[in-house]
């Protein structure tokens, strides 16, 4: 890992601070893994061998640390007295162009706003919401199931959760063409130069404040049930929220819910089209499918966010400046060999599942409960329909690394 790829000799290069040892040195690149033609996931597992430090340094993107192992990740996640939440992208330029909140926020600050999103997305009022979760997923696989084939990730992952959750924000599905594209731009953000990154970020960050603005002037003072309202009408200790957090708070929820869920259910159904033992395990028993779900989150982790070194310190033997960025990709706490036996295999019947994919601490994500339901529903639905199905022969998944990763081509067969 510590030599030059042909492709990273023409990549932008920050150069190596003084005080970082050369021994943790790597040449990563978040948005271009080596060898992700095989898998994002299978890229980063490249980066986690059995005597790779902890913490290792990249002079790519931007330049930044990146914990390697689960417990670093855990561990930084939950210390937000250490790694602030002041900077959460890569490169740093795109970090300081984000301006989405809570996110960018630590606690005492965060807490009010992460108080608004909690209560509508808590597992109570997804709870209300199933049914209808399940009648968009049930009308997206009979549209297809007849054909015996699908490109998977077009014509349901990227439309399921997408639908979802723009019915619980009431926002029109003609929309969501626009926001995707901003999405991407925000978490895999387009530019050869951190500089450019930063300005294709903020360009982003700015189209889906453009789009929110309205829509959060006509929701002030409603009445409506939908997510939209019940944030903005959240009173933040005790006075109405600020127009400029309110428009950050009602993009971040449309960023979580159009781009991690549409990438997690590509990857799941990749490894389960090429595993016929797993969905048969699925299919024989319906109890296991509920439990199965978090071994799915474990191995199939799409999110790599990071954190600010708040001041000078020695973490796990090496030397860290204040302002330093640590990137977590919270894929490798879930593979990490030192936390779960075979971790590349998905094992239904696994103990004591550990991950980050939810991230930890003050901003494990709040639509945890509804990624969750969306999961088990769309996998009984469409098990339901087609309980045997296999990639196309010759099929190539397209695959981007990035804030959050993603997968395109992901053509299905099945007999009908």
């Amino acid at each position: 890992m510590t030599e030059l790829s042909e492709t990273n000799t023409s990549k932008h290069r920050t150069p190596v601070p003084d005080y970082i040892p050369n021994e943790l040195v790597r040449e990563i690149d978040a948005y271009a893994l080596d060898g992700i033609e095989e898998g994002v996931h299978e890229a980063w597992k490249r980066v986690q061998q059995p005597d790779t430090p902890p913490l290792v340094w990249t002079p790519l993107t931007g330049g930044h640390w990146i914990a390697t192992r689960g417990a670093l990740i855990n561990e930084i996640y939950r210390s937000p007295d250490r790694f602030s939440s002041k900077v959460i992208w890569v490169p740093r330029e795109a970090g300081e162009a984000y301006e989405m909140v809570p996110t960018r926020m630590d606690p005492p600050e965060h807490t009010p706003y992460r108080q608004a999103i909690d209560k509508g997305l808590s597992l109570a009022q997804i709870r209300q919401v199933e049914e209808d979760i399940r009648r968009v997923a049930s009308e997206l696989i009979d549209g297809f199931a007849a054909q015996g084939h699908c490109d998977f990730a077009r014509d349901f992952a990227g439309i399921f959760p997408v639908k979802v959750f723009l019915a619980l924000a009431d926002l029109p599905m003609e929309d969501a063409e626009k926001l995707n594209e901003l999405a991407k731009e925000m978490t895999r953000p387009s530019g050869k130069t951190p500089e450019e990154q930063g300005r294709s970020l903020a360009q982003a960050n700015k189209g889906f404040f453009d789009y929110v603005a309205p829509i959060i002037a006509e929701r002030r003072g409603g009445e409506g049930t939908d997510l939209i309202t019940q944030m903005v009408n959240s009173t933040i200790n005790g006075e109405a929220m600020p127009e400029d957090k309110a428009l950050g708070l009602v993009s971040l929820l449309l960023l979580g819910g159009l781009d991690t869920v549409v990438n997690f259910l590509s990857f799941m159904m990749i490894y389960l089209a090429r595993h016929p033992e797993a969905v048969k395990e699925l299919r024989e028993e319906p109890k296991k499918l509920h439990r199965s779900v978090e071994e799915m989150f474990r191995r199939f982790g799409v999110v790599s966010d990071a954190r600010y070194v708040v001041k000078d310190m020695e973490y796990y033997g090496t030397k860290l400046k204040e302002g330093d960025l640590i990137l977590l990709p919270t894929v490798l706490h879930g593979l990490d060999d030192d936390q779960h036996e075979d971790p590349m295999k998905l094992n239904f019947s696994r103990r004591n599942v550990a991950h980050s994919t939810f991230a930890q601490g003050p901003h494990r994500c709040a639509g945890m409960h509804l990624a969750r339901m969306e999961v088990v529903v769309m996998l009984q639905e469409w098990l339901s329909r087609i309980p045997e199905f296999s990639m196309k022969k010759g099929a190539v998944p397209e695959y981007h690394s990035g804030i959050v990763a993603a997968v395109e081509n992901v053509p299905l067969v099945w007999k009908v």
